[in-house]
C-alpha cells in the first residue's frame, strides 16, 4: 500500500513530462521559418471569414441597392430597410445570405493574401526602420496596402464575381435566374459560358478598389494604432477598436465609388445581340454620371459604412487577437 503515494507521483511526473514536450513540440512548430511566414496569411484568411459570416446579410442588402435603378437618374431610390423587407417578404430570412459560400471562399483567397501580404511587408519596413533607428512611414504603410490590395484583388476576383453574380440572381425574372447551387457551382457555369478569362470580369475596378480599400482600411489602421500608442494612454484593446472604427470610415470613403463600378460591371451580362452594357471602368464610370448622376456613386453609403466598418473591425481584431496568441 506505501507504493501507492510512490506511484502517483510517478504518474504525475510522467503526465507532466508528456505536456511539457507536447508543449515543446508546439512551440517549436509554431517558430518554425515556415510556420512564420504562413501565419499572417492563416489567420487573415480565419479573420476574413468570421466577419464575412458575420456580416454578410448587409453586404446582400448593399448590392441590391447598388443595382437598384441601374440606367436611370429618376429611378427608384430603395431604402436599406425596404430592400431588407422585400427580400424577407419574397422568400425566407436566410435569402439574405445568398452568396455565403462564395463570400467565404472569397475570403479564403482576397483576405487571406491580402492580410498575409501587408503583414510581411510591415513586418519587413519595421525590421529596416528598426535598424535605421526609424520609425515607418505613412508613405511606406499606404504603399504596404496598396500592393497587397492589388495582388490580393486579383486573385480573389473569380469567387468576388461569383458572389455578384449569386446575389443579383434574385433581381431577374424567374424564368431567367441561373439559380446558381452554390459558389464551385457559379464559377464552373461562368466558365463555361463565358470562358475562364470571364471570371476575371470586373477586373480592373475590383483590383482598384481593392486597393482603395486597403488604403484605407490597413494603412489607417496601422498608422492610427502607432498615434494612438504615442499620444493616449487607452488600453491595447482599446486602442485597437479605436483604431478599426477609423480605418472603416476612410475604407469606405475611398473605396466606394470603385466598388459600385465593381458591381455593375460583374452584374452585367450580354444581351440578345451580344453586347454588353459597358465597355470597362472608365465607359461605366462616364454613363453612371451621365445618365444617374455623380451622387449614385455614393448611394448607400450608410449601408456600405455599416458593411464595411463593422467588417474591418471584426477583420483587424479576430487578426490582431489571432496574431497575438500565435505569436
Amino acid at each position: 500500500m506505501a507504493s501507492a503515494p510512490k506511484d502517483a507521483k510517478t504518474t504525475s511526473a510522467i503526465v507532466q513530462s508528456a505536456t511539457m514536450s507536447s508543449n515543446e513540440g508546439s512551440s517549436e512548430l509554431l517558430h518554425h521559418p515556415w510556420t512564420r511566414a504562413a501565419l499572417p496569411f492563416v489567420n487573415g484568411g480565419l479573420a476574413g471569414m468570421t466577419a464575412t459570416a458575420v456580416i454578410q446579410p448587409v453586404d446582400m442588402v448593399k448590392v441590391r441597392l447598388q443595382l437598384a435603378g441601374e440606367g436611370a437618374r429618376t429611378g427608384p431610390k430603395p431604402s436599406a430597410l425596404g430592400v431588407t423587407r422585400n427580400i424577407i417578404a419574397s422568400g425566407k430570412v436566410l435569402d439574405l445570405y445568398t452568396g455565403l459560400s462564395a463570400g467565404l471562399l472569397r475570403q479564403v483567397f482576397y483576405t487571406t493574401a491580402r492580410l498575409g501580404f501587408f503583414e510581411t511587408f510591415m513586418k519587413n519596413l519595421n525590421a529596416k526602420a528598426k535598424a535605421k533607428d526609424q520609425q515607418v512611414t505613412f508613405a511606406q504603410r499606404a504603399a504596404a496596402g496598396l500592393t497587397a490590395g492589388g495582388i490580393a484583388a486579383m486573385i480573389g476576383n473569380p469567387a468576388d464575381l461569383a458572389l455578384i453574380r449569386m446575389q443579383s440572381d434574385g433581381l431577374k425574372a424567374p424564368e431567367a435566374r441561373a439559380n446558381y447551387r452554390g459558389a464551385f457551382d457559379a464559377l464552373g457555369r461562368i466558365a463555361r459560358a463565358e470562358g475562364v478569362a470571364g471570371l476575371w470580369a470586373g477586373a480592373t475596378p475590383t483590383v482598384v478598389r481593392a486597393m482603395a480599400l486597403n488604403m484605407g482600411q490597413l494603412t489607417f489602421f496601422s498608422e492610427a494604432k502607432s498615434q494612438l500608442r504615442q499620444h493616449t494612454t487607452l488600453s491595447t484593446t482599446s486602442q485597437t477598436f479605436a483604431a478599426s472604427a477609423i480605418a472603416g470610415f476612410f475604407a469606405s470613403f475611398l473605396s466606394l465609388p470603385f466598388d459600385f463600378i465593381k458591381t455593375r460591371l460583374q452584374k452585367q451580362q450580354k444581351d440578345a445581340s451580344g453586347k454588353l452594357p459597358y465597355k470597362g471602368l472608365f465607359d461605366c464610370a462616364r454613363k453612371v454620371a451621365k445618365e444617374e448622376g455623380w451622387l449614385r456613386f455614393y448611394r448607400g453609403f450608410g449601408t456600405y459604412y455599416v458593411r464595411i466598418a463593422p467588417h474591418a473591425m471584426v477583420t483587424l481584431i479576430v487578426a490582431d487577437y489571432l496574431n497575438l496568441v500565435t505569436k
